[in-house]
């Protein structure tokens, strides 16, 4: 398996630039096509007027709005792509954007995609775009922090590993880089020995697998004493260095709201580098 298509969500947003050098980082390393992807989002009317302010004048500040929004991503897009030796596609699709992601992401073999910023006032985005897109695709999703992203990861990378399918998927969607990387360590928090889990010794079987792609990895098994297994998680990734976590995110679509597992709940809230993550 090989990255060769590479989607990239394009916004307005001031932390679009860190995730364009990324994407385009990535595509570059594996000669991968790069697909921008910005989605136009549907005119919502107020849900109440007085009729003080005519709906024609909250129609025009729509389509300005969603004129300047888009020309400000086509723009980052063409400076982030200016001179590379990629092949590149600029896509501007109308419609929600976590509906339109999913639905390009599904034709890309990793996408792409910011972390939410609570600072971002007014943002027309939804505030769970990336879960969202991760539970949805059955693709890669690669998460880049809105502070301190733009650096293209995997020289060092932590696995996040228990033995379900979410963990088996996003190593294996992950592949091409664990298989470039420098350093891999495989952390198991709290592994537990059964039939349907972990073998006798936690991490092995995993080990094994993934030597067999040429990936050499050092286990490390640890506990979350007060049961958080995202702090456990971000703590680990500080002390190795790691540049790139991945997981398995766990949780479920409820009427457009997104129910998550604890530990994906806290690296999407607080991480630090970006995370990789797939369902």
């Amino acid at each position: 398996m090989a990255y060769k298509t590479i989607l990239v969500h394009c916004d307005a947003d001031r932390s679009v630039a860190a995730r364009l050098a990324t994407a385009v980082g990535l595509a570059e390393r594996y000669q991968a096509h790069l697909v921008g992807l910005h989605a136009r989002p549907p005119f919502q009317p107020p849900a109440f007027t007085d009729g003080s302010y005519p709906m024609d004048l909250f129609f025009t500040e729509y389509e300005a709005a969603v004129k300047a929004g888009e020309a400000t991503a086509s723009a980052a897009f063409a400076q982030a792509v200016k001179g590379k030796g990629i092949t590149t596609e600029w896509r501007s699709v109308d419609g929600l954007a976590d509906d339109m992601l999913t639905l390009h992401s599904r034709y890309a073999d990793l996408t792409v995609v910011g972390q939410n910023d609570p600072e971002a006032s007014g943002s027309p985005l939804p505030s769970d775009l990336p879960e969202s897109v991760a539970l949805a695709t059955g693709r890669g999703t690669l998460v880049v922090p809105h502070i301190g992203g733009g650096k293209v990861p995997g020289s060092n990378i932590m696995l996040c590993w228990n033995a379900s399918r979410e963990s088996a998927r996003a190593a294996s969607e992950a592949l091409p880089l664990l298989k470039a990387a420098g350093n891999v360590t495989v952390l198991i928090v709290e592994p537990r020995t059964s039939s349907e889990g972990h073998g006798a010794m936690p991490g092995a079987d995993v080990a094994t697998w993934l030597g067999r792609h040429g990936v050499k990895v050092t286990v490390q098994s640890d506990v979350a004493a007060d049961g958080d297994v995202g702090g456990v998680i971000l703590s680990r990734a500080m002390d190795h260095g790691s540049d790139l976590i991945v997981m398995g995110i766990y949780g479920h679509s409820r009427l457009r709201e997104m129910v998550l597992g604890g530990a994906s709940r806290t690296l999407l809230a607080s991480m630090t580098v970006p995370v990789l993550m797939a369902h």
